[in-house]
């Protein structure tokens, strides 16, 4: 393709997981695409601490990822999602976090733009990690859920079990839903696929990955799905 791809991260204000947004923002950017941040406010995107743990992720991949949070002028000066139209872009990306199930799931415009590269004629949505919870909310175009009947991958309550106390709190604060019962409760044929080292699900337009480990084979897939090759 000749003409410059472009793609809308719709990220978290309230903590999103540094690997899940940046490892996908990073391949795009090498790829060549022209990529647009946005946050449901337009303030800028706060970063969950836990994804830059030295000794989870290793001393350089952690000061990697906190350098461009903390440089990356797109990161640093969002749109607000209401700001910006998902039909202007030609891919939408909705990283993960736990942060997400307080702001991006719940906002309209996020869950507006997620509707819009899916069901349009033009668009692909890559939905990550908790960020797939979104799919529990959304609506297609005549008021239906939009993940009925789809096949997706995403942030397993498995996973979630060994995080949250017995009251769903996480550091305190409560989880207001898990992501993996919301997206079956909507009619989500949801498989995390456990027993993969990764887990990235394409149906149609829509593209999930389940979460931490999965973000570069995502981001390539989205790529791919877009027509454009990662240089050599």
């Amino acid at each position: 393709m000749t003409d410059t791809q472009t793609a809308l991260f719709v990220v978290s204000e309230e903590g999103y997981w540094a690997e899940e947004c940046i490892e996908p923002l990073t391949t795009l950017d090498d790829a060549g695409v022209e990529v647009t941040v946005a946050t449901p406010s337009g303030s800028q995107p706060v970063v969950d601490e836990r994804s830059l743990d030295p000794e989870d992720i290793g001393e350089e991949t952690a000061a990697r990822f906190r350098e461009i949070h903390e440089t990356d002028d797109r990161l640093a000066d969002p749109e607000p999602v209401a700001a910006v139209d998902a039909a202007d872009y030609d891919a939408v990306v909705f990283p993960g976090g736990h942060g997400t199930v307080w702001d991006v799931n719940q906002d309209v415009h996020a869950r507006t733009a997620l509707r819009e590269a899916v069901e349009g004629e033009h668009g692909t949505a890559l939905v990550v990690c908790h960020a797939v919870g979104i799919l529990g909310f959304a609506r297609d175009g005549d008021g239906g859920s939009l993940v009925d009947g789809r096949d997706v991958t995403g942030f397993p309550n498995e996973w979630e079990e060994g995080i949250v106390d017995e009251y769903d709190r996480i550091e305190g604060r409560k989880l207001p839903y898990w992501v993996e019962d919301e997206v079956v409760a909507a009619g989500g044929n949801f498989d995390a696929e456990l027993d993969a080292d990764t887990s990235v699900t394409v149906d149609g337009d829509l593209i999930t990955a389940r979460g931490p480990g999965s973000s570069s084979a995502a981001a390539e897939t989205l790529l791919a799905e877009l027509g454009v090759e990662l240089p050599a």
